[in-house]
């Protein structure tokens, strides 16, 4: 069966790997994707995201030198969410892209607001990432 993809994306003026050691850093990701958890911790080697539904598993792809950020998101039911995100090289500056797929059972407007919230949290980056706290 095939879902629909967005991609959303969001030009930052830092070098490329900045923004990737910065945005695979799990513990960062309170200051810049609170829609996806408010905290996070490490137990046993895993990392977890506390959000409004429950403990999350976290797990990105293993660090490299392609700006490869894609992660695994596993629900409270065990589902695990696939999510490809790349930071891409742009002259001085960078792309961050990240895919988002619409998974089963998704309505339209679930999915609109979904994608909000990613185009806001690659918003925060931006900020962050430019102009800082």
């Amino acid at each position: 069966m095939r879902f629909e993809s967005k991609h959303l994306s969001e030009r930052i003026d830092r070098p490329t790997r900045e923004v990737y050691e910065f945005a695979v850093e799990p513990t960062n990701l309170p200051r810049w994707a609170p829609g996806l958890g408010t905290a996070v911790e490490q137990v046993d080697g895993r990392w977890f995201v506390r959000t409004s539904v429950g403990r999350l598993g976290l797990a990105f792809a293993p660090r490299n030198d392609f700006g490869v950020l894609d992660h695994d998101v596993t629900m409270p039911s065990g589902e695990v969410v696939y999510n490809p995100m790349r930071v891409i090289a742009d002259g001085d500056g960078c792309e961050i892209v990240f895919t988002l797929r619409r998974r089963e059972g998704v309505t339209d407007e679930e999915f609109a607001a979904d994608a909000q919230a990613v185009a806001a949290d690659l918003a925060r980056l931006k900020r962050l990432m430019e102009v800082g706290d």
